[in-house]
């Protein structure tokens, strides 16, 4: 294996890059300025250095914690807990919701060996303790892995006062009837709301 075919089919290890997109990317690096593909290559190197997880919520940070979790604008009566870091930059994005993050790093899958001992739940029970938290978002996938992991949380919570809600699932936007599947639109008929 030479090191264009190296350099290709680690590409083809991340995640959303097939062989033929690995291969491409390998080759504009190749006809690529020498000093972009060396910025380039010490920003992945020094990356793990530089990004840490938040001591306070698990999300992705260079200064710790977070500028969420440190911002005195922010509704610290609200935590949403969502499955992984990036999650946070997904609702971030949406500039809708402005409480707190709680990551738990994963979701309870007993088939690969993760429970609830794996994942950052009891740092979230002892937040809505320690800080006068009101309600919980449990914003995890809707799949069966998400949905097990949030009736978990939903019982571990209960001996607060604590709310515990879920976000809305069903019908995107712009979508069609036709192309939902069946559990989106027996979400959907089960979260209708009034007008």
């Amino acid at each position: 294996m030479n090191a264009l075919e190296e350099v290709t089919e680690s590409f083809s290890r991340l995640p959303g890059i097939g062989k033929k997109s690995a291969a491409r990317i390998a080759n504009f690096l190749l006809s690529s300025d020498y000093t972009f593909n060396e910025r380039f290559a010490y920003q992945i190197q020094t990356l793990q250095d530089k990004i840490k997880p938040c001591s306070v919520c698990g999300g992705w940070t260079e200064n710790d914690p977070c500028p969420i979790c440190n911002n005195p604008t922010r509704d610290k009566t609200l935590i949403c807990v969502v499955e992984q870091p990036q999650d946070v930059a997904t609702i971030e994005s949406a500039h809708e919701f402005t409480g707190l993050f709680h990551v738990l790093g994963g979701v309870i899958s007993p088939l690969n060996g993760i429970g609830p001992n794996q994942l950052n739940i009891s740092n979230l029970v002892q937040r809505v303790k320690n800080d006068n938290v009101t309600e919980v978002i449990l914003a995890t996938n809707p799949t069966v892995e998400g949905d097990t992991t949030a009736l978990y949380i939903q019982h571990v919570l209960q001996e607060t006062n604590c709310k515990v809600t879920r976000l809305a699932s069903g019908l995107p936007v712009g979508g069609d009837l036709e192309y939902a599947d069946k559990l989106t639109l027996a979400r959907s008929f089960r979260g209708r709301t009034s007008l």
